[in-house]
């Protein structure tokens, strides 16, 4: 799966405020991400993240 720092990735299941969508800060063997509805941030596994993405939207920044 192609996600880089920056990307919008859309997840399965929303986030208890309602959000589905989530910018990813940091990478490696775990990802670091923003709910864009709240600002609350995570880490969540490589694994778990790429079997919970539903669509990858490219940043413009880069």
């Amino acid at each position: 799966m192609d996600i880089q720092v920056n990307d919008i990735v859309t997840l399965k299941k929303p986030h208890p405020c309602g959000s589905r969508d989530w910018e990813v800060l940091r990478m490696g063997a775990d990802f670091r991400l923003k709910c864009m509805g709240c600002g609350h941030q995570l880490m969540i596994a490589r694994s778990k993240l790429e079997k919970n993405v539903k669509q990858v939207k490219k940043s413009l920044e880069k």
